[in-house]
């Protein structure tokens, strides 16, 4: 895949010290990006795409994040409608607070709403669940009926932005576990997955591909 200048999209996959993200470089190669991990703040803003990995617990990742200048990258970025990726923890953050334990923490307030444990029998979440995507999504286009790679406790489990037209709505994918949570939000230049891609075998590959082809 190559953008409209006949080249590969450059992709930045933020390294801020959240676990092992080889990965998801090496899917994002595959599905047709120039990408690299880096935690180059010039890197990171200049790339076409953004994608923020996350494994671990909310406030552990808030806080990486932060001490790694994530929040003004990720800004700055969202400010020029620069596209920006999470993943797992990585779309968590973004909600405005996150509840683990019994205690609070501030996440980036890009969209409001709190993230919170499922209701559910067993926890984690752990394997293949099939998705409710949103009409028109664009990272689930030809893969709408898939299955994909989840581990987590802790989701969003409602949608509290209101958009005014004519800003166009947010495109919502659910799943449920228990509960019925958010597994994947499309809001612009914003995107995010509860999932892993990178974990997702070729449905995967091609919503990653679907995202690049936006670059």
């Amino acid at each position: 895949m190559t953008g409209a200048e006949g080249r590969r999209p450059t992709v930045a996959v933020f390294d801020y010290g959240s676990g092992n993200v080889h990965s998801a470089v090496k899917a994002l190669i595959r599905a047709g990006a120039d990408a690299e991990l880096t935690g180059d703040r010039t890197a990171a803003l200049e790339a076409d795409g953004l994608v923020v990995p996350g494994v671990g617990a909310f406030a552990a990742v808030r806080e990486a994040l932060a001490a790694h200048g994530g929040d003004e990258i990720i800004e700055r970025r969202l400010a020029g409608g620069r596209p920006v990726l999470g993943i797992c923890v990585g779309m968590q953050v973004l909600f405005a607070h996150g509840v683990e334990r019994g205690a609070e923490v501030d996440g980036l307030g890009e969209w409001p709403g709190v993230v919170t444990e499922l209701d559910a029998p067993v926890l984690p979440h752990m394997g293949w669940n099939t998705v409710e995507p949103d009409e028109g999504s664009v990272l689930f286009r030809g893969i709408e009926h898939e299955r994909f790679y989840f581990v987590h406790s802790f989701a969003a489990q409602s949608w509290e932005l209101d958009v005014i037209p004519p800003f166009p709505q947010p495109k919502l994918t659910w799943a449920t576990h228990g509960s019925r949570f958010l597994a994947a939000v499309e809001n612009g230049p914003l995107s995010a997955t509860q999932f892993h891609p990178e974990k997702s075998g070729e449905a995967g590959i091609q919503l990653l591909r679907n995202w690049i082809s936006t670059l």
